[in-house]
């Protein structure tokens, strides 16, 4: 199975050349640490690759990153796990780690399951890859897109994820990817995402759940990054950085009608 590209030549560019040129502009020099986890937004990345391409900037690459990221089309299952393929985008391809894939599944798989439907034309993880590839395309990915979940569901997948991590002899690094408010106010989107911010940096899953819930949110990736920030908290994580914050008002000058971008680093 290969999964081609769906939002090329629309959310970043179709071409090698020009990709690899888009992506350059946003990568920094920083030094660079082993994380257990990193959020990472997924708009146009003439919006928010500024914000994603710091935070890709200061990590370790593993061997794997396990993607999660929310399902936006509405297809597929609740859990949706490719398990097998090869993802493309115009400045490579992408192998899924089969064996840690299938090692998840085995552990969740009341709750995953195997989908390839719910990757067609999701964009939320597609988006991470030009940034992954402007570094290597030797890394491997699981990729889960999530529709849907309770807080105890949240917590139960980010369990079986740590326990399956903590027997892994490789590194993995979990990406959760998620835009934060939506298409209210600048100062409106600055408020409230910094109180789900405050939530993330506390590696506070539960904190994090019920303050998008309660606040109303239009946080599209918090499902993602509660089971990111449980996972590690499982896997022994102590602290977190948030390596950028800003919002598309920075690009098009429309303060109304925002979104806002997050980028953290959990380690």
């Amino acid at each position: 199975m290969v999964r081609r590209p769906a939002v090329a030549g629309q959310f970043y560019r179709g071409t090698a050349e020009a990709l690899h040129r888009e992506v350059s502009q946003y990568i920094l020099d920083s030094p660079k640490e082993p994380v257990i986890g990193i959020l990472s937004p997924h708009a146009g990345l003439m919006y928010s690759g500024h914000v994603a391409g710091a935070v890709y900037s200061r990590i370790e690459f593993p061997e794997t990153f396990l993607m999660l990221g929310p399902n936006h089309t509405g297809m597929g299952e609740k859990v949706s796990l490719m398990a097998e393929g090869v993802w493309e985008i115009p400045t490579g391809s992408f192998e899924i780690d089969r064996v840690l894939a299938h090692r998840l599944y085995e552990e969740s798989s009341w709750l995953v399951s195997k989908d390839v439907k719910a990757h067609l034309f999701e964009h939320s993880l597609e988006v991470q890859l030009p940034f992954i590839a402007y570094f290597s395309t030797d890394v491997k990915i699981v990729p889960i897109a999530i529709m849907q979940l309770s807080l105890e569901e949240a917590l139960s997948l980010g369990d079986a994820i740590a326990e399956v991590l903590r027997k892994t002899e490789y590194p993995v690094t979990i990406i959760a990817s998620s835009d934060m408010s939506h298409y209210v106010s600048d100062e409106v989107a600055r408020r409230l995402d910094r109180d789900a911010i405050e939530r993330i940096l506390a590696i506070d899953p539960e904190g994090l759940y019920y303050t998008v819930q309660n606040k109303r949110i239009s946080m599209c990736g918090w499902l993602p990054a509660t089971v990111m920030l449980h996972a590690a908290r499982g896997l022994g994580a102590s602290r977190a950085e948030l390596v950028k914050y800003a919002t598309s008002a920075e690009v098009s000058g429309d303060y109304e009608h925002v979104v806002g971008y997050a980028g953290v680093i959990v380690k």
